[in-house]
């Protein structure tokens, strides 16, 4: 294999891998840019995602689009229950308040994921949803089935929320209280109902991404959120944090380099080489590489 086969072969690896990291990182961006709120519980979301299919797959034995829609339906609806219970009555309480309310809840769900003896402490194999098959891209260059899925479902739900956040009336909403939840409220808009649906829509992205992890790496545990949601925050924070193009160009930043990294045989530093990434470019541009600086009243 020449040298540009690698490459190749690598690119296409990383886009797959930086689509699931955009995929949960779009949910970060979005909630940031709605309260200015960092949901360390979102990793959580994208576990439960994946669980919710292993279950629905290995009770109902459902294929696995239905079972992609289910799961992100059970997400959305996980995602509005925690914003009304956890994070309404915090909305005008300091930052500092909600930041621990989020880090308590992904500790909570891991706990008591680990309490339910269907789920436990140990990994468990996800089914077998579609043949694992090889095409040929080029000469030495393949494509598996597993990552054709990802990235044909990853591009559509990027399309469908791009269509959502700009040709919707809920979309528009979305944008308006970004800009300014008062004055948006006074125009009418149920500020509420659109904080309530921003956290639906990132907690569906993450059950997708989820499933779809599970389904390139073949297992599920736990504490499986806890590294890919972390990564998925720096690649929001990479690719500006509140930016919807930002965090999906973050993700794939990430991806590509961490696939580099592994194939260049330091598959043991490709954690240490994303954040150092990270803080290379946070010192060259602070508001990361689709942000703006914006100057806040203290």
């Amino acid at each position: 294999m020449t040298l540009a086969q690698q490459v190749l072969q690598q690119l296409i690896n990383g886009i797959a891998l930086g689509s699931v990291y955009a995929l949960i990182a779009l949910g970060y961006t979005m909630v940031y840019g709605i309260i200015r709120l960092i949901n360390f519980a979102h990793g959580e979301v994208f576990m439960i995602g994946a669980f919710a299919g292993y279950f629905i797959i290995t009770l109902f034995n459902i294929p696995i689009v239905p079972t992609l829609i289910l799961a992100m339906a059970f997400c959305a609806l996980i995602g509005i229950v925690m914003e009304r219970l956890a994070y309404k009555p915090l909305r005008n309480a300091p930052r500092i308040a909600a930041l621990m309310t989020a880090v308590g809840l992904s500790n909570l769900f891991q706990n008591l994921m680990v309490y339910f003896k269907a789920v436990g402490a140990s990994p468990k194999a996800f089914p077998r949803v579609i043949d694992i098959s090889r095409y040929e891209v080029m000469q030495d260059v393949y494509l598996t089935s597993d990552k054709i899925l990802t990235l044909v479902v990853a591009v559509l739900l990027m399309v469908a929320l791009q269509y959502i956040v700009h040709n919707t009336k809920m979309g528009k909403a979305m944008r308006a209280v970004s800009q300014d939840k008062d004055a948006a409220q006074l125009m009418g808009i149920n500020v509420n109902t659109t904080i309530s649906f921003t956290f639906a829509l990132g907690s569906a992205l993450a059950a997708a991404g989820g499933i779809l992890y599970a389904v390139s790496y073949g297992k599920i545990i736990y504490n499986m959120g806890s590294m890919p949601g972390l990564k998925a925050f720096v690649s929001a924070v990479l690719g500006g944090i509140g930016s919807i193009p930002g965090a999906v160009v973050g993700g794939m930043i990430l991806g590509i380099t961490e696939n580099a990294i592994s194939a260049a045989g330091y598959s043991m530093l490709r954690d240490a080489v994303a954040f150092a990434i990270l803080i290379i470019i946070l010192l060259i541009k602070p508001a990361g590489i689709f942000g703006k600086n914006v100057r806040e009243k203290v």
